[in-house]
């Protein structure tokens, strides 16, 4: 890799080492990312094998395709079978999406939403479903183009959203009685440019946990560690902006305002976590045309786990994809078993990329 940045300069990345040496004093840091670009960032850059022995990284559910339930994989292929990475996710019997296209069904890989409003009104006879996944950072797009449905009339466009919100899935996994007893947040810096630092402000007021959003360089993430640490030696949580470059404190208001339009908060399904209340983005009553959930009448089924697959307890910062019985084995991602071996920016792919 390439070491041009200042944001990856090996002497400023020392001296934060040795600050981050200095702020730990023998204490224990167990922090959590969940973001799946910080997975592969922390990997990609070596920075795993540089920590001192009393850092412990845990990678959270901050991949979209790994927190896309097995339920709602199932409900895509329902929907595949009436008319990138996800299309590889497997769902019930080993079945895919890819696999499903494979067999006649209409799925086509767009990069905007705004595509598959095209695609709509190139087939004013079709109906065009787009599969919303996803967090905060892809949503306001996915509004973006609700209202440009809207203006151009495109009334056989309709999306699934399956959006999952950050905030509520830090809460859930702090109030895990069983849970990896996370001591501090590497908060996701993609999600932080809409939501802004107010959202998180629980993790310090309620639960006493420091959290910093931090950028993606190995300067970066190392001056958001120092900062944890510090914050745990001072006995002194907050929530901080350590990526002001692109993250604003206040996040992006217009982007905020386009959720609040279209979307309302809703109960939602996460892989390995179950349920959690007000995690998801449901449409708005006023746009229930546009609602595939409702307009095809779209149910989510109960679905047994993938057998032996564990990347639940993965997601939850329990066990490290090494621990999972079919790490290396039976998974692997050119025949990957679960969803966290099939993303790239999954914790199991960076694993056996950057670790086997």
């Amino acid at each position: 890799m390439s070491l041009s940045s200042p944001y990856q300069d090996p002497a400023l990345c020392r001296a934060l080492l040795d600050r981050l040496q200095t702020a730990l004093d023998g204490r224990e840091l167990r922090f959590m990312e969940v973001c799946g670009t910080h997975t592969v960032s922390i990997f990609q850059s070596g920075l795993r094998s540089l920590l001192p022995k009393e850092v412990t990284h845990l990678s959270g559910p901050g991949c979209p395709v790994c927190v896309t339930h097995d339920a709602e994989v199932a409900a895509f292929l329902d929907l595949a079978g009436r008319d990138g990475d996800l299309l590889r996710v497997p769902g019930p019997g080993g079945r895919s999406l890819k696999h499903a296209q494979a067999q006649g069904a209409r799925i086509e890989i767009v990069y905007s939403p705004l595509d598959a409003l095209n695609i709509a009104a190139a087939n004013p006879d079709d109906t065009v479903v787009f599969l919303g996944i996803g967090f905060e950072t892809t949503a306001p797009t996915v509004a973006a183009t609700l209202m440009m449905a809207e203006q151009r009339k495109l009334d056989n466009f309709c999306v699934l959203s399956l959006h999952k919100l950050v905030p509520p899935v830090l809460r859930a996994l702090l109030d895990d009685k069983d849970g990896c007893d996370v001591q501090a947040f590497l908060l996701p810096g993609h999600v932080s440019t809409i939501l802004g630092l107010e959202p998180y402000g629980f993790l310090a007021s309620e639960y006493r946990v420091p959290a910093v959003v931090g950028g993606f360089e190995p300067v970066d993430i190392l001056q958001a560690l120092c900062i944890m640490a510090e914050q745990r030696r001072d006995d002194a949580p907050a929530v901080v902006n350590a990526y002001q470059r692109a993250v604003s404190d206040q996040g992006n208001p217009r982007a905020r305002a386009l959720l609040e339009t279209y979307f309302m908060p809703s109960d939602a399904l996460w892989r390995g976590l179950g349920p959690i209340p007000n995690s998801g983005l449901a449409l708005r009553p006023a746009y229930e045309r546009f609602d595939a959930m409702k307009r095809l009448d779209i149910t989510l089924p109960d679905v047994p786990p993938l057998p032996g697959c564990r990347c639940g307890q993965v997601l939850k910062g329990r066990i490290t994809p090494p621990q999972c019985p079919l790490f290396g084995k039976a998974c692997t991602p050119a025949s990957p078993v679960g969803p966290c071996m099939v993303s790239t920016e999954g914790s199991c792919a960076a694993y056996f990329k950057y670790m086997t």
